[in-house]
């Protein structure tokens, strides 16, 4: 009975990674599709901003959905019927009117917000001690789910048309989620560690340590999605049309991200949370001035490998200090810390649209980019001395 129960759990585990494979695809596919949803519909750079908040708007439903659902212990339930969600939303873009593009990805934003929450706190739960790696890991998946966003639509899409790269998408979503479904799961109480009373949990959103936390999350994942939703038509800007091809400068940022995600967990055997973060930014900033300055595909590829290097490790190692610092059992109060990520996405994808359509240059809005990773700078320098000896419960 033990040997089934073990069994179970691990296939759980592993259908926990391939649906957040999936979600990978899911989440960064917007700014692949953004030039053929341009197109179809004829749209300028503020009507395509607007997708943009009206993902993250779904995604903030799903998460304040996955903060309640977490409550009640159903994180499982709420991964399955996020997948059928994204599944739902990606489908949608079929559909021939721009408010129902808008639509579709509100919906999709919607599984987002409800799938990705819930598994981050359901592996970290499962191994808190070694919480970094453990998440580095599992975002990893999420980096191939990225990585190949890219290429998938470039070699599925036909003119306008994005049926078969949304056909591509989801069915492996239905079926991942019915498998979730159908599979008899150990209780979530199994899961997750023995907690103590709500009277007994330390307080958390009263420390302004954990808001500064959240709002370092706002701005790094504002400059993430802001990147990996306008890296490609930007580099169309740049270069100009071009012919398909694998090697673009946003496949090299995937692709990077993808690698730093791997190599990460390496890293904290030598280094704290801090220190790689401080690292990433670094090379984060170096690539950013290479594709703000980019005159061409060479310059903006390496730019792009920079800034997926770099920015690979830095939105798991956030979470993981943030648990070090309040203890696991704060991650089912991490609302807010979700939310904030969230929210920075809306506001800085849709702050390049509209300082792009404003100014009439892309390269215009792409500076928000840079005024994000200084921002960042700035107060990891602060998190970082306050965070030297992290107490729980302060």
């Amino acid at each position: 009975m033990q040997t089934r129960a073990a069994s179970r759990d691990k296939l759980l585990i592993v259908l926990l990674h391939a649906v957040f494979f999936v979600s990978g695809i899911a989440t960064v596919l917007i700014g692949q599709v953004l030039p053929y949803v341009s197109a179809r519909f004829h749209l300028d750079d503020l009507q395509l901003g607007y997708l943009f908040p009206a993902q993250f708007a779904g995604s903030l439903t799903g998460t304040l959905m996955t903060n309640w659902l977490g409550r009640q212990g159903r994180l499982i339930p709420a991964t399955a019927a996020g997948g059928l969600l994204m599944a739902v939303g990606i489908a949608m873009l079929n559909l021939g009117s721009y408010e129902l593009a808008l639509a579709a990805f509100l919906v999709n934003g919607l599984g987002i917000g409800l799938t990705l929450p819930a598994i981050n706190v359901l592996i970290l739960e499962r191994d808190p001690a070694r919480s970094g790696s453990a998440l580095n890991f599992l975002n990893f998946f999420w980096g191939l789910g990225a990585i190949v966003s890219k290429p998938l639509t470039d070699f599925t899409a036909q003119g306008s048309s994005l049926f078969i790269t949304t056909l591509c998408l989801s069915i492996p979503l239905v079926l991942l989620s019915l498998a979730i479904i159908i599979l008899p799961t150990p209780s979530e109480a199994r899961i997750q560690p023995k907690s103590r009373t709500s009277e007994a949990l330390p307080p958390i959103w009263s420390n302004p340590l954990a808001w500064a936390i959240a709002l370092f999350g706002f701005i790094h994942v504002g400059f993430e999605s802001g990147i990996g939703g306008w890296l490609t038509t930007y580099t169309e800007r740049v270069e100009g049309p071009a012919e398909t091809r694998l090697i673009t400068p946003t496949f090299l940022f995937f692709l990077f991200f993808i690698i730093g995600r791997g190599i990460a967990p390496a890293f904290f055997r030598y280094l704290d949370e801090n220190k790689v973060i401080f690292i990433s930014l670094l090379v984060i900033l170096s690539g950013l001035a290479l594709i703000l300055t980019a005159s061409g595909s060479f310059q903006l590829g390496i730019g792009g490998a920079l800034c997926g290097l770099g920015t690979s490790s830095v939105f798991p190692t956030n979470i993981s200090r943030f648990s070090k610092a309040f203890g696991s059992e704060a991650m089912r109060r991490a609302t807010p810390l979700f939310l904030c990520g969230t929210l920075g996405a809306t506001a800085v994808t849709w702050l390049i649209g509209f300082i792009s359509q404003r100014f009439g240059d892309l390269r215009s809005g792409m500076y928000v980019l840079a005024l994000s990773i200084m921002l960042l700078i700035v107060l990891q320098m602060v998190l970082a001395f306050h965070l030297k000896s992290p107490k729980k419960g302060v």
